[in-house]
């Protein structure tokens, strides 16, 4: 039997290993997805039904445009709970042009703890940045120099390239990272008075 974490970790693995066939492995047949687009730079349809659908969208459609993917999901893995939010931060490069892509936003994940799977995804694309192909080894190594695929946004921010356009991303994730462990808290709060 997976857990939330494990089916996370799954999804993670698919998607930037372009490996469609461990989708099923972390979603629910009938799973939906659901994407928010706040940036023009890149497109997905706005929801999606079915494993098989989710691992075309996400998976194949979206290997064939990017390579070099590292997803890293922003904080502590989740633990035996029925939902689970984390802010996200993807680098990658274009297949076609070489030219990196940084961005990150949020997933809302709820989980069937019966089934053992992912039965919802909500993605929130908040930017996506594209730098020039030059750009790419320094974007790349710091990537790989993360923990992945769980990690921390302060450390993610410590370690990221002096580049402008990779600094207005670290600055977003950060100050998002900041606002879900500020209503965590709250919430936790409200909860135990």
């Amino acid at each position: 039997m997976m857990s939330f974490k494990e089916a996370i970790e799954t999804y993670v693995r698919a998607k930037d290993g372009n490996r469609p066939h461990l989708i099923a492995d972390a979603f629910r047949p009938d799973a939906e997805l659901a994407m928010e687009l706040k940036t023009d730079s890149i497109s997905f349809p706005s929801s999606v039904t079915g494993a098989d659908g989710i691992a075309n969208v996400l998976v194949s459609q979206f290997a064939q445009q990017y390579e070099n993917v590292y997803t890293f999901c922003m904080g502590a893995p989740p633990e035996d709970t029925p939902s689970f939010e984390c802010v996200w931060l993807v680098c990658m490069t274009d297949k076609s042009t070489a030219a990196a892509r940084v961005g990150f936003g949020r997933y809302r994940w709820r989980f069937d703890a019966m089934a053992r799977k992912i039965e919802r995804l909500h993605i929130t694309i908040e930017q996506m940045n594209t730098l020039p192909r030059d750009m790419s080894p320094p974007i790349l190594d710091w990537a790989r120099s993360l923990p992945y695929p769980w990690c921390r946004a302060d450390l993610s921010a410590r370690t990221a390239p002096a580049l402008a356009s990779i600094q207005s991303v670290v600055d977003g994730l950060q100050r998002l990272a900041g606002s879900e462990t500020h209503a965590l808290n709250t919430r936790r709060s409200f909860t135990q008075n």
